[in-house]
C-alpha cells in the first residue's frame, strides 16, 4: 500500500517562508559578539564611564558599534572587536615606568602599551577614571581611533590634576 502525503498550497508556501524567518533571526541574535572583562571601578570612576557610555559614537574609522557581551556601561567595541573601549579598568603598572610612551590625541593623553601579537592598549592619564582602548592588529601603527573618544572622554571623565 502506497501512502501519499498531499500538503495544502498553504502548507506548502508558509514552509520556505518560516524556514527564512528562522535564517533571519539567527543572523541578527548576536552570538559573535566578542566577550571582553568588564571592570570593577569605585562607585565615582563608574558614575563617570556611565556618562562617557551615552556619549560614545556610533561609528569610529567607519566601523559600526558593536558592543561586546556582556552587556555593560562599562564597555563598549566597533567593528565587531577591532575596537574596544573599557571605561574604569585599574591604573596600569605602566605609568609608574618612566620609558612608557604616551601620545596625545585631541587633547586626550594615553599611554601606549605595544602587545605581543595583537594590537596596541591606550589607558587615558591623568583622568579621574581610567580608560582603555585596545585596538586590532590592523592599527598596530594607527592612533586615528583614538580621535573619535577624546571629546566624549573630555566631556565626561574630569582631569585628575
Amino acid at each position: 500500500m502506497t501512502h501519499t502525503c498531499r500538503r495544502s498550497r498553504r502548507s506548502r508556501v508558509l514552509a520556505p517562508t518560516a524556514a527564512l524567518l528562522m535564517l533571519v533571526v539567527a543572523g541578527c541574535s548576536g552570538g559573535d559578539q566578542p566577550s571582553v572583562a568588564v571592570p570593577t571601578p569605585s562607585p565615582e570612576a563608574a558614575g563617570y564611564c556611565g556618562e562617557l557610555h551615552e556619549e560614545l559614537p556610533g561609528t569610529v574609522d567607519d566601523l559600526e558599534r558593536t558592543d561586546p557581551s556582556p552587556d555593560s556601561d562599562l564597555t563598549a567595541g566597533w567593528g565587531d572587536g577591532a575596537i574596544v573601549l573599557r571605561c574604569g579598568v585599574p591604573r596600569p603598572a605602566k605609568m609608574d615606568d618612566s620609558q612608557s610612551k604616551a601620545v596625545d590625541a585631541d587633547g586626550v593623553n594615553w599611554l601606549l602599551e605595544q602587545r605581543d601579537d595583537a594590537g596596541p592598549r591606550f589607558t587615558t592619564t591623568y583622568r579621574k577614571a581610567y580608560v582603555e582602548v585596545t585596538l586590532g592588529s590592523e592599527y598596530a601603527h594607527d592612533i586615528t581611533p583614538l580621535s573619535a573618544f577624546a571629546a566624549p572622554v573630555k566631556k565626561t571623565v574630569p582631569d585628575s590634576l
